[in-house]
């Protein structure tokens, strides 16, 4: 006669595959539709508002209410730890660099870090409806990555923007992680910070890969961390001190990271 506990173990896995199949369902139905009713609802406010606001700060806040609306509707719950490190620094010129592991660290960023940012972001981004144009119109910054000469350009574009005093959100794996693992930095964002002058703040996120894995559509409910750990300066560094930079941010990030459960 099976006792009670081997029946219950025998169970489990039918009933955490019925919990995964509706969490699925619901992404399928209705969470994904209602962030693409968002994306384009705000899209075109921020496009509208656009016209009236060639400073951004009309775009991003609607930018802000689109991932408060995301996260509200996907059932994200967000703790932040090092705030202290970045409150008193709206319009001060810095760099965050930020480890990527899922497209809702994006909608984190924006709602959590409590001043205006710009992004630095693949061109290919831009040449996608509502976002591609938000992304134009608030003048957030396109990079180019196999064109040396368009490269330079936009290198020459993100340190006049960063001078301007905005501060830059970069992730400098260049894609997300497919692996869960934190993925070689690209050294643009480094040689970007020496170039401007500016403090680099390293932030690590956990948890946003279990809410959604890279090149899924099931969002699931869940808790994000995000560390925001003290500035980095860069005066006094030169060309040669790239990758020793790029190797002193991603061991802040690394010190704070929870390596994803498969």
């Amino acid at each position: 006669m099976e006792t009670p506990s081997a029946i219950s173990e025998k169970k489990t896995p039918t009933t955490a595959s019925g919990k995964e199949s509706l969490s699925y369902l619901r992404s399928l139905l209705i969470t994904n539709n209602l962030i693409y009713l968002y994306t384009a609802f705000m899209g075109t406010l921020s496009l509208g508002g656009s016209l009236f606001d060639s400073h951004g700060r009309w775009q991003h806040g609607c930018a802000r209410i689109w991932s408060r609306l995301i996260l509200k509707t996907s059932r994200v719950r967000v703790t932040v730890e090092g705030l202290e490190h970045v409150r008193n620094l709206t319009n001060t010129p810095m760099i965050l660099c930020v480890n990527h592991q899922s497209s809702i660290d994006i909608p984190v960023l924006l709602v959590h870090l409590p001043f205006q940012f710009r992004f630095i972001a693949k061109r290919s981004l831009f040449r996608y409806p509502f976002m591609g144009w938000h992304l134009r119109r608030s003048g957030h910054i396109a990079v180019v990555r196999d064109r040396p000469g368009e490269a330079r350009r936009s290198l020459g574009e993100a340190v006049r923007k960063i001078r301007e005093g905005y501060p830059v959100a970069v992730f400098p794996e260049g894609g997300r992680s497919r692996t869960g693992e934190i993925l070689p930095f690209k050294s643009g964002a480094f040689r970007l910070a020496i170039l401007s002058g500016v403090p680099v703040t390293p932030v690590t996120l956990n948890g946003t890969r279990e809410v959604l894995k890279p090149d899924t559509v099931h969002v699931r409910p869940g808790h994000v961390e995000m560390i925001i750990h003290p500035p980095i300066p860069t005066e006094g560094l030169a060309g040669g001190d790239v990758n020793s930079l790029a190797e002193r941010v991603r061991n802040q990030i690394l010190s704070r990271f929870k390596k994803p459960a498969e």
